[in-house]
């Protein structure tokens, strides 16, 4: 039997969105089914605008260039996330300030981010890894007392949600990705949203280019092509439509996970009160690096692709000559698995999983 990690489910108006597009001739930046997701989408989350982006990480490059951030401001983000996160700070010369992580949740540290804070310091990131939302009346409480913007980095947290609000719609802006082993999927492709219409009016404007709105083929500013595609925007609005049904066969999943592997030495990435984790990934930790090695290399004999938690950024080599002990991180990031985990993965696919475990472990 061969797993993958994850496989999109196209189980809706996918194909017949596409087509229509290819029938109508609307395949690229213009078309109906971009204004509908946009709309959609906002719709969901209960926010004001939305606009499609090429991808999460232009989307979050988007969402920093439209703030503002440039050369000499930090953001302060987790280094336990994935490159993006901190490669679009990058993207506007301004500089990364790393902070670990909470072991409960596994997302950023909120005493660690009023730690790192400077005259310097313009935003915090707030990233909502694997689906569980971070603690956003801490992060909330530390921006407004020293006047910060929020970022949210929802690409792996479509659909989650902290004390009943969905995330994405705390931050001044916010970013989600849409690729192909997001909850939802375009392929390629993410979403800016933010409630506040200037912002929106700048991002919009940014990612066309900076073309006038009054005068064609008139550029007052240097943007971007982030442009969404309405293929792409089809794809997503058919995936939105069913969205709500992913989310509960994601969280069923997760639950059938923890019952199959109840009394063994691992521990899974479950939720805490007051937050709704989506559970982009179904996530375990064992007792060391060396277990989890040796169960990774297990588990792909038998046919099963895993994946390793993320490595905190603050190792790798662009960022070595700077380096600072971040525990927690480096704990999570070395004990860490990623299990197969997509909506409708079938029970004998799961439980052929959690057996093969049970045989590792000789449970």
């Amino acid at each position: 039997m061969k797993i993958p990690i994850y496989e999109p489910w196209l189980g809706g108006n996918e194909k017949k969105y596409v087509s229509d597009c290819i029938d109508t001739n609307w395949i690229s930046s213009k078309g109906k089914y971009i204004q509908q997701f946009e709309e959609k989408f906002a719709e969901y989350l209960g926010i004001k605008y939305a606009t499609g982006i090429s991808n999460g990480t232009t989307a979050l490059h988007l969402a920093l260039e439209t703030l503002g951030i440039s050369e000499g401001d930090e953001v302060i983000v987790p280094t336990f996330t994935y490159i993006a996160s901190v490669s679009s700070i990058l993207y506007t010369k301004a500089t990364p300030v790393f902070v670990d992580s909470l072991a409960s949740t596994w997302q950023m540290d909120p005493e660690d981010v009023k730690r790192k804070i400077t005259p310097k310091t313009k935003a915090i990131m707030a990233v909502h890894l694997y689906g569980h939302p971070c603690d956003m009346d801490e992060i909330c409480k530390i921006a407004d007392e020293y006047k910060l913007f929020i970022i949210e980095d929802c690409a792996e947290a479509f659909g989650s949600k902290y004390k009943g609000k969905y995330i994405g719609t705390f931050g001044n802006i916010s970013t989600f990705s849409f690729y192909g082993n997001k909850t939802i999927t375009t392929g390629e492709g993410g979403m800016l949203v933010t409630n506040d219409f200037y912002l929106y009016d700048k991002a919009y404007h940014l990612k066309m280019h900076g073309v006038s709105s009054v005068r064609e083929y008139w550029h007052d500013v240097i943007g971007y092509n982030y442009r969404m595609t309405n293929i792409c925007a089809a794809i997503g609005l058919a995936q939105l439509e069913k969205a709500d049904e992913h989310i509960k066969l994601k969280r069923q999943l997760a639950e059938k996970y923890n019952k199959l592997l109840e009394g063994l030495p691992v521990t899974p990435h479950n939720e805490e009160k007051n937050v709704f984790h989506t559970f982009w990934m179904y996530s375990i930790l064992t007792d060391n690096v060396k277990t989890r090695n040796a169960l990774r290399d297990f588990l792909k004999k038998e046919g099963i692709e895993t994946r390793p938690t993320f490595y905190p950024v603050h190792t790798m080599p662009m960022f070595s000559q700077q380096y600072h002990k971040f525990p927690v991180a480096e704990d999570i990031a070395i004990r860490g698995i990623n299990l197969p985990s997509w909506p409708n993965m079938p029970y004998e696919s799961l439980e052929y999983v959690c057996n093969k475990i049970k045989e590792f472990y000789n449970y």
